[in-house]
């Protein structure tokens, strides 16, 4: 990849697995999107639930950095969709 991440709406995105991380991580604050929930529609797995979380990169205690989060049954990209106006809220306050 030559050290370039992919982005969604002028942010980095990362993906490990079922887990993915959106925002930069210098920033006040990052989303974690855990995909929960899969179907198969026309032999491919299409995400059917989600977790969104929203978290401090400035607090130490993992457990205390999640600031706001949801569980929904959509795809992912009404999850990434959350997670940008989550995002560009916090970071502009």
């Amino acid at each position: 990849m030559n050290g370039k991440f992919h982005t969604y709406k002028g942010y980095p995105l990362v993906r490990s697995g079922n887990q993915m991380y959106y925002g930069y991580m210098s920033d006040p604050y990052v989303i974690w999107i855990q995909i929960i929930g899969t179907k198969e529609e026309n032999g491919k797995n299409k995400t059917s639930k989600v977790r969104v979380v929203q978290m401090d990169t400035n607090e130490p205690d993992p457990m205390k950095a999640f600031v706001k989060n949801t569980e929904r049954e959509c795809g992912l990209y009404e999850a990434l969709d959350i997670a940008n106006v989550w995002l560009e809220k916090a970071l502009s306050n």
